[in-house]
């Protein structure tokens, strides 16, 4: 009977682990979109906010189910990308954070943490700007707050932007969700907000009192030297310097790499610096 309650017990642990570990995918009308965002895991509440063309899946399908072991994991999709809907307006990164504020609001989570890779660590920056209350603390990943940051090679390509540019792997993903309109819709939509960067001032950085973690990777897109004064600049700043690509330090799907340990060296750093032992 011992070894019956025993076996009882061990598979209703595991069940539970099992539970917790699934990724739930679901809707919210945010503003006059449909939203959508997957939770996984149980913990303090992480948001995951995927950069530029980008999906839930092309972004954090490598370290999603990591950070869910210790977090309750909610990792959302923004106007116009994968399976959120578009709204008669411009995509802004004030937008987004507002969209992002307004889906924890139904949720009921009063205050997250928020992981923001590339233009996703641009809404994180206003989101420590617009929502301070409910930051916790900011992962800013891959992202740029200055135009100088990147060279001028860059903003030229959204002067005259060639869709055969876009990463096959981004189209692809994108099209077992949506449409080949949807995608062009993001497309323009994505290079009209770049197009249009202003960035931020280090004035409007310096009032940002979240702490933030600061992550690049050594040959990325936005320059170590830039990583750098932000991470100086934002009065609570970490800063880490990675080997990698844009990306490639968090498994991102452009440049996988699976066979290598550096994503898992994120995550854990992640933790660590969530945990306040960084």
């Amino acid at each position: 009977m011992k070894y019956i309650k025993l076996l009882i017990f061990s598979i209703t642990i595991m069940a539970t682990t099992l539970s917790e570990a699934q990724t739930t995918g679901n809707y919210a009308n945010v503003n006059g979109i449909k939203m959508y965002y997957e939770v996984q895991g149980a913990g303090s509440p992480l948001v995951l906010i995927h950069g530029g063309g980008s999906t839930i899946k092309t972004n954090f399908s490598r370290i999603m189910p990591q950070l869910a072991k210790t977090h309750k994991v909610i990792a959302v999709e923004l106007q116009a990308h994968g399976h959120t809907g578009d709204r008669n307006a411009p995509e802004t990164f004030t937008q987004d954070a507002d969209d992002i504020a307004e889906l924890l609001k139904q949720l009921n989570i009063p205050k997250a943490d928020f992981l923001g890779f590339s233009n996703g660590g641009q809404t994180c920056l206003e989101l420590g700007l617009r929502h301070a209350g409910k930051v916790g603390k900011l992962i800013i990943a891959s992202a740029f707050y200055t135009r100088d940051a990147a060279p001028e090679g860059f903003w030229k390509g959204f002067e005259n932007p060639n869709f055969s540019h876009m990463p096959q792997i981004y189209k692809d993903e994108y099209l077992k969700i949506g449409t080949q309109h949807g995608l062009m819709n993001m497309f323009n939509k994505d290079v009209q907000r770049m197009l249009n960067f202003k960035g931020w001032t280090d004035e409007q950085l310096k009032s940002i009192q979240a702490p933030a973690f600061v992550i690049i990777g050594d040959r990325d897109l936005p320059a170590p030297e830039h990583a750098a004064k932000m991470a100086r600049t934002l009065p609570h700043g970490r800063l880490a310097i990675l080997p990698g690509t844009h990306g490639s330090y968090i498994g991102e799907a452009f440049d996988p790499k699976p066979e290598s340990k550096i994503p898992d060296l994120f995550v854990a750093m992640v933790n660590e610096f969530l945990a306040g032992e960084l």
